[in-house]
């Protein structure tokens, strides 16, 4: 019984050294894997979360610590990557912008956008602004109704509501006549905001051919890092009319009762487009609805090269996201902003910029150049809207005026101008998850027009928001700085 007792014991003691070991195991391995491929400041954040919490930390690193999409989807992208590179390259000499009819710097920035996956620059586009919520939806649905082949829609968050009925009953006036309407829309917005199975059945009964984007159901063997989300925004009609910009089609109270409790609306901005660059539009759509559905449409490959030339604006497509080259909207930002010689203005929501970004800025401040950012008063997530203010220090050192839209407003619009010709809107954010997990959609614009009409735009920012001081910035409470610290720290996990 005594050595029975022993051997017990020792067993014992070893069952105790395996909590030790594995902890010791996850960390090694931890060294080799996360740093891999990935910014220093996120490897540095990964590991001290694994470090600090091995188990807790490992696991939400399997869940959300990788951006790449699952072998199949990765393919699928391949193959529509190359067909629209195909149908580009056929366009290039009878619609594309020449290098001398643009800035030296910014005919630069346009070819890295091409070759790291954007369209190709091209010229004779007619761009209108809808800064009116519920009038871009009006402005939607007229256009649709003048649809004579096919409706394409796509959203980040797409809901039937009191305010977005008139896109779907023009949807619905189309669909009658034998229009054909496809849509889009992200899967986990769908299941987080109010009126998911009121949309389902709204789209089923119009008649719609429709699909989720980048669906969570491992039930049906559809999984990818959960947090990896469609954010575009895009409407083309026949290939001639296109809609895109920052705006959800929902509410501007994106009908939650927090919202409507503090009475918050989204300031948002769309952009109405005619012309080849409807093509791009139309490109992105196509490659996104093979992705969710594997049917591929020929209405790309039917266009001709006889578009209609209705103005005078050169336009540029950049799709983002896990399917490009790494970054490629960081990348021509970037590019953009080294251009700057007078002036950079920039509206984020969101603006939490990497290390690239703030060099860009700071030697844009450093030689002269003009800098402003505008952004909300108030947040609608804490976690991002702390860390965009650990960031307001360092701008306001650096000489950048940051003005901050009154509430009971978010402003959510995205978009930036460099001196007087070029304009860069769409729908991705100055920050971190919008260059590296959300597939994105942003359109580069050369022309004096079209800036001056995003420049009374900005007006109208700064007329109603109140500008930080470093002053004010100096009083900020410790509480507020140690949460704005905390979450610049998480911002990185990625």
């Amino acid at each position: 019984m005594e050595a029975i007792a022993a051997v017990l014991s020792d067993w014992s003691w070893s069952w105790a050294l395996v909590p030790v070991f594995i902890d010791l195991v996850i960390r090694v391995v931890a060294l080799f894997v996360v740093p891999r491929n990935r910014r220093p400041t996120s490897g540095m954040a990964w590991l001290l979360a694994i470090f600090f919490f091995p188990i807790p930390g490992l696991i939400l690193f399997l869940i959300i610590g990788s951006n790449r999409l699952p072998k199949a989807r990765v393919q699928k992208q391949e193959a529509i990557n190359e067909l629209v590179a195909e149908i580009a390259t056929r366009e290039e000499e009878a619609l594309v912008t020449r290098a001398i009819d643009l800035p030296l710097g910014v005919f630069g920035a346009v070819k890295l956008g091409r070759s790291l996956g954007a369209q190709p620059m091209l010229r004779g586009n007619r761009a209108r602004l809808h800064t009116d919520y519920e009038g871009s939806f009006a402005s939607m649905a007229e256009a649709i109704r003048t649809a004579r082949e096919y409706v394409h829609i796509e959203f980040y968050i797409l809901v039937f509501d009191s305010t977005t009925a008139v896109v779907f009953d023009a949807l619905e006036d189309v669909r009658r006549r034998g229009v054909e309407v496809r849509v889009l829309l992200d899967h986990i917005s769908s299941v987080r905001n109010p009126g998911m199975k009121r949309t389902a059945d709204r789209l089923t009964e119009i008649g719609a051919q429709w699909s989720y984007m980048l669906p969570v159901r491992p039930w049906r063997g559809e999984y990818q890092r959960p947090d990896l989300r469609n954010h575009r925004k895009i409407v083309v009609v026949d290939g001639e009319v296109g809609f895109m910009g920052s705006q959800n089609l929902v509410d501007s109270s994106y009908n939650k009762r927090s919202n409507r409790r503090r009475g918050l609306h989204w300031k948002d901005l769309m952009v109405r487009v005619e012309g080849p660059v409807v093509l791009g539009l139309e490109a992105v759509f196509q490659g996104d609805w093979f992705l969710e559905t594997g049917e591929y449409l020929e209405h790309l490959a039917e266009n001709e090269i006889a578009v209609p030339q209705p103005g005078d604006l050169d336009c540029q497509i950049v799709p983002s996201g896990p399917g490009y080259v790494s970054e490629n909207n960081l990348q021509v930002f970037v590019a953009l902003m080294y251009t700057a010689v007078s002036r950079i203005s920039i509206t984020s929501p969101y603006f939490v910029p990497d290390g690239s970004i703030m060099n860009a800025i700071r030697a844009a401040t450093g030689r002269g150049v003009r800098v402003e950012l505008f952004v909300s008063e108030i947040g609608d997530q804490p976690v991002v809207y702390h860390a965009q203010r650990s960031y307001y220090e360092e701008l306001l050192r650096a000489g950048v005026r940051i003005h901050m839209f009154r509430p009971p407003y978010i402003l959510h619009s995205k978009h930036f101008t460099v001196d007087d010709e070029v304009a860069v809107i769409g729908s991705s954010n100055m920050d971190q998850r919008s260059f590296g997990l959300n597939m994105e959609v942003s359109m580069v614009v050369h022309g004096q027009d079209f800036v001056r009409e995003l420049d009374r735009v900005n007006d109208y920012y700064r007329e109603n928001s109140r500008e930080m001081t470093a002053e004010e910035w100096s009083r900020q409470p410790l509480r507020w700085q140690l949460m704005d610290n905390l979450a610049r720290l998480t911002s990185a996990l990625q």
